[in-house]
């Protein structure tokens, strides 16, 4: 018993036990129920018909202008208060998104619309992880494509197998 207790808390990993397998399923479900992943949004957007959401992009003018997700929204966080109800339908799922993994400027975007009464998700990896995995964007100048970064996905396949 001494061995073990010794060898988990040396392990920095290990140092706290994970969690059961019940509390884990609750955290991981509540978790995909407030984010959406780049790649997912992407597929529903080129999909036909309606995805079932609005993307809004919550950076300001010249970050937007710099490049934005087609057929986003344009509403910086501190505008949500007063101009989301002439923007966005209460009745649609909204998801919001900013710079990137580094900024948190999409979940206070999610914030404000969630106590305004919205159902809210972020797209985690922001605008940045948008442009590395290669979809198109709108620039002040028109659209663009980058070439996706093999790092951040798939180059012999539309699908990762996530």
């Amino acid at each position: 018993m001494t061995s073990q207790l010794t060898a988990s808390t040396a392990n920095p990993v290990l140092r706290v036990p994970p969690a059961s397998p019940a509390a884990a399923a609750a955290y991981f479900g509540a978790s995909l129920a407030f984010h959406a992943d780049v790649s997912d949004v992407a597929a529903a957007l080129a999909a036909d018909g309606d995805p079932g959401f609005v993307v809004l992009d919550s950076r300001s003018t010249a970050s937007w202008d710099q490049g934005h997700i087609p057929g986003a929204v344009h509403l910086p966080t501190a505008l949500i208060a007063e101009q989301a109800r002439d923007l966005l339908d209460p009745a649609v799922p909204v998801v919001t998104y900013c710079w990137g993994l580094g900024c948190n400027g999409a979940t206070r975007a999610a914030l404000a619309l969630a106590e305004l009464g919205y159902q809210v998700k972020e797209m985690l990896g922001g605008f940045e992880y948008w442009a590395r995995e290669g979809f198109e964007f709108e620039t002040w100048e028109g659209r663009e494509r980058r070439t996706a970064d093999p790092l951040t996905a798939p180059v012999d396949s539309d699908d990762c197998g996530c």
